[in-house]
Formats: structure tokens, sequence, C-alpha cells
């Protein structure tokens, strides 16, 4: 699974896209920004896939974490937030199943006349 790295121009609905879509396929992501803006842009992020995961039934949490990072060869402190399920093995739950009535349950009764 990939890690999903945010930027401070990231298109926050794109990146809500991608950990809901990683999420959906994986039932983790994890997502990584560095600097400010970058952790402002992945946390509303967060937000948006949340909502976009909830309404599939999956109820997530996110966890942030410091990691150390090289890039270019220079150590960066980033911010590394994992999704994951609240129950950690949560599934889409399954589509409500209408209940059929009987005749003695629909209220709809014939009475009957002797002639």
């Amino acid at each position: 699974m990939d890690v999903i790295k945010v930027s401070g121009s990231s298109r926050t609905s794109a990146v809500a896209g991608a950990i809901a879509g990683v999420f959906r396929e994986h039932k983790r992501a994890e997502v990584q920004a560095i600097g400010a803006g970058a952790v402002n842009q992945a946390v509303k992020a967060l937000v948006l896939a949340r909502g976009y995961l909830k309404e599939d039934g999956y109820d997530v949490i996110c966890s942030p974490e410091f990691v150390d990072v090289e890039i270019e060869g220079k150590v960066r402190t980033a911010i590394k937030i994992s999704v994951e399920s609240r129950s950690g093995t949560q599934q889409p739950p399954e589509p409500p199943v209408e209940p059929v009535q009987s005749e003695e349950t629909s209220g709809s009764h014939e009475a009957s006349t002797a002639e």
C-alpha cells in the first residue's frame, strides 16, 4: 500500500477520494504531510474522506504521529496519519431486508358474509 503524500497545494477533494479509494481496497490508508499548509490540506481531506466512507458504512478513525523521512539526502519530520476502521475489521453493512407482510399482518382482512 502506497502512502498518500499531501502538499500545501493539493486539492482536498482529490486527496479525499484517494484516501477513500485506498481504504476501500486495503481497509486502511496512510497520509503523509510536511509543513503547516500540507497538514492543513491533509486534515481537511481526511474530514471529507471520513464522510465518503461513512456513506459506505465504514466508521474510521485517524491516528496522527511524527515520522522522519529522507528527502534529497536530508531528514525531515513529517506528520503521518493512519486511517483505520474503528472496530478494526468492520465491513460495510448488508442492505436492509424489507419485511414480507402476510395477509394476517397486512391489515387488509376481508369480512366473509353469509348469504
